[in-house]
C-alpha cells in the first residue's frame, strides 16, 4: 500500500462549512417543534442538538453525494438526510450518557443533557430526536428518500444492538472478533449509513459504498478509543480514560495501542483505495477518510 499523501485540501475548513450549513435545518426543526412542545422539552432538544460537535456524519453524507455528482444544496435530499442522521446520532449520545448507560457528565465541553436538565427529560429528548429525524427526512417523500429512511432506520437499529453488546462487555470479556462486531454496529452502522445515504441521495443507489463507510466507522472507533487513552478532557470535550474504568471492550485494550492503530490505518487505506476511481470530486471524502484516523480530538 503506498503511503498516504498529505493533501492540500483543508478538512477542518470543510467540516466548519458543513457544520454551518447543517445548523440551519437543525435549528428550523427545533423551532418548529418548539411551537407546540412543552417549553422544558423544547429547550432541552435545542440544547442537545445545537450544542456544537464536529458534524462528521453530515460531512460524510455531503462529501459522498458531491463525489457522485449529486445535489447537496439546502433542502436537497442529501442535506435532509445529513440533518436527519445528525439527529439520530445526537439522540444516541444523549441516551449513551445516561446513568443507566455510560453515566457521563460532560459532552462537547458542556454538561450532558441529564445533568443540565434531568434524566427523564434526557430520555424524552432522545425519543423526540428519533421521530424528528424521520419527520425532516420525509417532508418531501419520493423513492430516494424512502430508501434513505429505510437505510437510516436499519442502521439506527444496528446502533442500538451495538449499545446492548457494549453493556454486555462490562460483565464479560469479549474477544477481538466480538469487539469488532460491537464496533461495526454501535459506531460503524451510522457512519456506513452516512456514506451509503449520500450515494443514494445522489444516484438512487448506494453504489457499493456501504462497506467503505463501515471500514471508516471501524477506523473512527479505534482512533476514538486511542484518544480516550491519550487525550485530555479539554481536548475531547468529554470524560477520558473511561473505557478502562468501565471495563469496555476496545481493540487498544485487547491488542495494544500499536496494533490497534495499525488496524485503523489499514481500514483507512482500504477506504482510500476504494475511493481512488472517483477522481478529484471525491477529495473531500478522501480527506475525511484520512481525518478519522489523524484527528486529535
Amino acid at each position: 500500500m503506498p503511503p498516504v499523501s498529505e493533501p492540500s485540501f483543508s478538512v477542518e475548513a470543510y467540516l466548519r462549512a458543513v457544520a454551518a450549513r447543517v445548523e440551519a435545518p437543525l435549528r428550523r426543526a427545533v423551532e418548529r417543534r418548539a411551537r407546540t412542545a412543552p417549553p422544558r422539552l423544547a429547550e432541552a432538544v435545542g440544547y442537545a442538538l445545537l450544542g456544537g460537535g464536529k458534524r462528521l456524519r453530515p460531512a460524510l453524507v455531503l462529501a459522498t453525494a458531491e463525489a457522485l455528482g449529486g445535489d447537496t444544496s439546502d433542502g436537497s435530499p442529501a442535506m435532509r438526510f445529513a440533518a436527519a442522521l445528525e439527529m439520530i446520532h445526537t439522540y444516541s449520545l444523549v441516551h449513551d450518557d445516561l446513568p443507566c448507560m455510560d453515566d457521563d457528565d460532560l459532552r462537547r465541553g458542556r454538561p450532558t443533557v441529564h445533568k443540565a436538565f434531568d434524566e427523564a427529560t434526557a430520555v424524552l429528548v432522545g425519543d423526540a430526536l428519533q421521530t424528528m429525524a424521520f419527520e425532516l427526512l420525509l417532508e418531501r417523500p419520493d423513492a430516494r428518500t424512502a430508501e434513505m429512511a429505510r437505510l437510516l432506520a436499519e442502521n439506527a437499529t444496528l446502533m442500538v444492538e451495538g449499545q446492548a453488546r457494549d453493556l454486555e462487555a462490562e460483565t464479560r470479556r469479549l474477544s477481538a472478533e466480538e469487539t469488532l462486531v460491537l464496533m461495526r454496529s454501535k459506531t460503524g452502522a451510522l457512519i456506513a449509513a452516512a456514506v451509503a445515504g449520500g450515494a443514494v441521495a445522489a444516484t438512487g443507489s448506494d453504489q457499493g459504498l456501504y462497506p467503505v463507510g463501515l471500514g471508516l466507522g471501524l477506523a473512527f472507533q479505534i482512533a476514538d478509543d486511542l484518544l480516550d487513552l491519550t487525550a485530555s478532557a479539554e481536548d475531547l470535550g468529554k470524560r477520558v480514560k473511561k473505557d478502562a474504568t468501565l471495563g469496555k471492550a476496545t481493540l487498544p485494550a485487547l491488542l495494544g495501542p500499536e496494533e490497534a492503530r495499525r488496524r485503523a490505518e489499514g481500514y483507512r487505506d482500504e477506504a482510500l483505495a476504494a475511493l481512488a476511481p472517483h477522481g478529484a470530486g471525491a477529495e473531500p471524502l478522501r480527506a475525511l477518510a484520512r481525518y478519522v484516523v489523524a484527528r486529535r480530538k
